[in-house]
């Protein structure tokens, strides 16, 4: 693998390592995606943590949407939450690393954290994982009495394709006079379905994910048999929207090794011009989904640690 760019040091061993993934291929993409949950240790819910899973009612016309509530045990209420959103190229899960991610954020921010495991593409193709997710936002508003919740710090938060979503969640919130997000976290956004960027088009064979995979991946969620002519809604590519103004602050991460560098750093940049204060990090030397892959290195820990502490911020904790 010849990389355009110098790997970060720490990461540079892993590289061999690290699955090949094929998105093209979504049955043996999952295969592979389960293999390694398989390989790696089982989760275990962290002291502390209470950990409660509910079905909510989904769009009109839509099936339940599954959801995973994660809280601080014995907490009280007016408790801040997270609407947190899962990555995988809109076609894969990820299983018990969502599942750690939205439990330590839970262990750390004395937060509600509310994980949606929404339809996947190419079974399911947009709208149905944007409709899910907001049903899952409507439901965490609606009830946030219930869960001890308070209704005006709900934060969303997702990667890759879940940061995608969960900007489209702010769109449609803002659109819509729904549930207002206090802030949005948008870790390395799948956001453009143009794959126009520089970053775009010249990384083809980064780590984890490279222009092949995101091919593959727009074509699955906007649907295989859908008109190339066809208008594409800013709710399926939130990069298309026109207006960015009124929406919560935000928070985004890019890694320069990775195919969706670019449109993160114009979104971010749209977002600043638009008036919605906006924290921008760009991360040198990482490759996509490295804070989840090798997340014992210096250049991982503060990737993570960044948007934890963004997330604190946010959410005023």
């Amino acid at each position: 693998m010849s990389l355009p760019l110098p790997v970060d040091p720490e990461l540079a061993p892993w590289l061999s390592l690290l699955p090949a993934l094929d998105v093209g291929d979504a049955a043996a993409a999952r295969a592979t995606v389960e293999a390694m949950s398989a390989a790696a240790p089982p989760f275990a819910l962290p002291e502390g943590v209470a950990l409660s899973v509910h079905r909510v009612p989904g769009a009109v016309g839509a099936p339940e949407v599954p959801v995973a509530v994660f809280r601080p045990a014995g907490a009280g209420t007016a408790l801040p939450a997270v609407l947190y959103v899962h990555g995988g190229g809109f076609i894969l899960e990820e299983g018990d690393g969502d599942r750690a991610l939205a439990a330590r954020w839970t262990a750390e921010l004395g937060a509600v954290v509310v994980s949606v495991r929404y339809r996947l593409a190419p079974e399911h193709p947009y709208p149905a994982a944007t409709d899910d997710c907001y049903a899952a936002l409507e439901w965490l508003a609606a009830n946030a009495a219930g869960l001890g919740v308070d209704p005006a710090r709900i934060a969303v938060a997702g990667m890759s394709a879940g940061g995608g979503l969960a900007a489209a969640l702010t769109l449609l919130a803002r659109d819509r006079g729904g549930p207002v997000p206090c802030f949005q976290l948008l870790d390395v956004p799948e956001l453009d379905d143009r794959l126009e960027t520089p970053s775009m088009r010249e990384f083809t064979d980064t780590p984890v994910w490279n222009r092949p995979n995101a091919v593959h991946s727009w074509r699955a969620y906007l649907g295989a048999d859908r008109d190339p002519a066809a208008p594409v809604p800013a709710y399926a590519a939130p990069a298309r929207a026109e207006d960015l103004a009124g929406l919560p602050p935000a928070y985004v991460a890019v890694s320069d090794l990775d195919p969706l560098r670019d449109e993160g750093l114009d979104y971010a940049l749209r977002l600043v011009r638009a008036g919605v204060p906006t924290e921008l990090h760009l991360f040198p030397g990482t490759f996509h989904g490295a804070a989840g892959f090798v997340p014992d290195t210096a250049v991982t820990r503060r990737m993570s640690e960044g948007a934890l502490d963004a997330l604190r911020r946010g959410l005023a904790v």
